[in-house]
């Protein structure tokens, strides 16, 4: 690494704007809901065979609390706002094709 780099590394991050914590929080809130549908749709139609449905279904239900908290959590933790939005729509569509696929 030369001296700059190493200078720039050493520098504290600015704070994000306003319109990129609002972006944020909307990618984390309404793309985590979207991945909190999703994926126990995708869950039930590839857990069915092996489970009952009941159990199935209750399985992906909870795990949806969970995943909605992670996507909330990783829409915070990405390096920009657009990697936020990025993330949840790849995992959106990704659960929505296993789900198509599986169904």
């Amino acid at each position: 690494m030369r001296v700059d780099q190493a200078a720039r590394a050493a520098q504290p991050r600015r704070p994000a704007t306003g319109w990129a914590v609002v972006s944020r929080l909307l990618a984390g809130s309404l793309g985590g809901y979207a991945l909190a549908q999703l994926l126990p749709v995708a869950l039930v139609a590839s857990l069915a065979p092996a489970l009952p449905r009941t159990d199935a279904v209750l399985v992906a239900m909870q795990l949806s609390f969970v995943v909605y908290a992670a996507a909330l959590m990783a829409a915070f933790a990405a390096r920009s706002a657009g990697r936020a939005w990025a993330g949840m729509l790849l995992a959106s569509l990704g659960s929505a094709l296993i789900a198509w696929v599986a169904l």
